[in-house]
């Protein structure tokens, strides 16, 4: 699957953040009627007809200000100009057409990607005809939509998806297993592959942000065989502040798209920060195998319990996908790099494990047999055949005669008891309840 990327930009306070999460159907960003409340930049997926893409929530472009953040939102704004295939630009019909729209615009009209104008707060006939005055913006159509109430948004969806560009499929080379070494900008994902490999295929400094592109290398030592695809993707040295963590996940994007397993490298002098967190849920949103390194172990200060201290502030982030192999490692001095090695390929491996019906059944209803799903409304739920499905990644499907009354705590009473049972180590896995 080719993965596309949509970015919402446009003024603050035009309900950008609202749309965000009227298309990926959750509340992740924070709505306020004050402008400027989105100052880092939210990710989700959303689906349309039956295709996906990526969706970034940009911060308020605003040229002119005093304000050191909008600054930086400014050149966020850019970057996703730059990175994205199609472009969503929010302007606001109760306010008109303003100077920083015009900014916007002839930023946009510069642009050879496909752009939708998008006019919200459009809820009645009057403010339908105030519309037309968008196109003196000089970007042709425009589509009117109120994103609190999601009147028109299936129009501007449906040229969303028209506007996409054709893409080749990712070729795979050989059928290998391709690993992406994701995380952090600095946080030393090209000097781990320089250690694999041997030699400097990568440019490695101390300034974030060096590697600029996702390269493909494939790998053939010590009796593995995979492709293994650096993503720093970061800007070079003129774009090195504020935005590099947003370029890195922009560029993780794709690549955690179309990888088999996510090697997530973080800096062991940093800790596990909001960002290695954000890529880590990115992966597990795509329904990855995730293995963690902490890297540069060989320069913090340790006693007896530093491992597992560290262990456990990583897996208390991680709640309730806590099974993920996470080694300490030092790419500078070839620390553990084989164990990171042995780890990803077992974790490859627990993502293809099927287990045969029978098997699993004669396991998994004496468990449900010895804890029941609890009744509701005094209502019993009976399960009597469960199955794992044929699908790329790890699904099961329990078949119970009142499927609607089991809830979320017991699905994950059944996963930790398929965990328990079998290795998915650094996978997340998918319960179904479905009618008998």
């Amino acid at each position: 699957m080719s993965n596309n990327i949509v970015a919402i930009v446009g003024r603050p306070n035009v309900g950008k953040s609202t749309l965000f999460n009227r298309l990926i159907q959750r509340r992740e960003a924070i709505v306020d009627s004050v402008s400027g409340v989105t100052r880092d930049r939210n990710y989700g997926k959303s689906e349309w007809n039956g295709k996906e893409f990526s969706v970034i929530d940009t911060g308020g472009y605003v040229r002119g200000s005093d304000d050191v953040f909008e600054g930086e939102i400014r050149k966020q704004v850019e970057l996703a100009i730059d990175e994205a295939d199609v472009i969503i630009f929010v302007v606001d019909v109760e306010e008109g057409i303003t100077p920083m729209d015009e900014t916007v615009a002839k930023l946009l009209r510069k642009v050879t990607k496909p752009v939708l104008l998008a006019v919200n707060k459009v809820d009645n006939a009057m403010r339908e005809k105030d519309a037309i005055e968008f196109y003196n913006l000089g970007l042709g159509d425009y589509f009117t939509f109120a994103s609190i109430s999601g009147s028109g948004t299936g129009d501007l969806l449906d040229a969303l998806i028209e506007a996409f560009p054709e893409k080749p499929e990712v070729e795979v080379k050989e059928d290998l297993p391709r690993f992406a070494v994701v995380g952090r900008p600095n946080a030393g994902k090209s000097s781990f592959i320089n250690a694999l490999i041997g030699k400097d295929r990568y440019i490695v400094t101390d300034i974030a942000g060096t590697t600029r592109d996702a390269i493909d290398t494939k790998f053939d030592r010590f009796g593995f065989e995979f492709n293994l695809v650096d993503t720093a993707g970061i800007r070079r040295k003129a774009k090195v502040k504020e935005d590099l963590e947003f370029y890195s996940v922009m560029r993780s994007v794709r690549a955690i798209e179309h990888a088999d397993i996510c090697i997530l490298v973080i800096d062991a002098t940093r800790g596990f920060e909001g960002q290695d967190q954000s890529i880590f849920w990115l992966a597990e949103k795509n329904r990855k195998g995730v293995v963690i390194l902490v890297n540069k172990w060989d320069l913090v200060e340790k006693d007896t319990m530093s491992t597992r201290d560290y262990e456990d502030k990583i897996k208390k982030e991680l709640m309730p996908f806590t099974d993920v192999p996470i080694l300490f490692v030092s790419a500078l001095t070839k620390q553990r790099l084989l164990k990171a090695l042995e780890a990803t390929v077992q974790v490859y491996e627990n993502r293809k494990q099927r287990i045969a019906t029978s098997k699993f059944n004669e396991y998994m209803l004496k468990v449900i047999e010895a804890y029941p799903p609890p009744a509701t409304k005094g209502k019993y739920v009976k399960i009597k055949y469960c199955m794992q499905l044929p699908t790329q990644t790890p699904q099961f499907v329990f078949f119970a005669n009142m499927p609607q009354y089991v809830k979320e705590p017991y699905k994950r009473y059944l996963e930790n008891k398929i965990r328990e049972k079998w290795d998915f180590a650094g996978v997340p896995i998918d319960i179904y309840i479905r009618e008998k």
